[in-house]
């Protein structure tokens, strides 16, 4: 059985890595979205919220084989606890691809049964990062296109109350 991680912070979860969650679910038996804790980050939805919202878009994408889990850990301890062995990551560019490249061999270095495995971007949404999301929305701009409709109500809901 062929068990995939997708880690990320998610916040918010985009239609880009929407695509790639379905993409990858029709690369392996099982993908698990794994909503990390980045200390070099600061979240605008707190990691349940997250959770519930990834879940839902999940569901409403009709992915059976994806489950959403969250872990303040190294990746590759995740990983050894839930049974995967491809680590999926996507690349937007070049600087997406350097970064990842960096990762890709701490890990190869802390486990070397782990291979992780990098898919381009679709091209619609090579130009997002959840960022550049987040501050196009707090100053009012439509974003809707780019994220999944019960996140794009959440992160309204969210700037609106700020």
């Amino acid at each position: 059985m062929k068990v995939a991680i997708f880690p990320g912070s998610f916040d918010p979860l985009t239609l880009g890595h929407l695509d790639l969650i379905r993409r990858g679910s029709l690369l392996f038996d099982r993908l698990a979205v794994a909503v990390m804790i980045n200390t070099s980050k600061e979240p605008i939805f707190t990691v349940e919220e997250r959770v519930a919202q990834i879940k839902e878009a999940v569901a409403q994408a009709d992915l059976d084989n994806v489950s959403v889990i969250t872990a303040d850990e190294l990746t590759v301890s995740l990983m050894n606890k839930i049974g995967a062995d491809y680590l999926l990551r996507g690349l937007r560019n070049f600087n997406d691809f350097q970064y990842e490249r960096d990762i890709a061999a701490m890990n190869q270095h802390l486990d070397d049964e782990i291979e992780t495995i990098f898919m381009m971007a679709n091209p619609n949404y090579q130009h997002l990062s959840s960022s550049l999301l987040k501050e196009v929305a707090r100053f009012g701009g439509d974003i809707s296109a780019y994220l999944p409709g019960n996140i794009n109500e959440q992160l309204s809901e969210k700037l609106r109350g700020n």
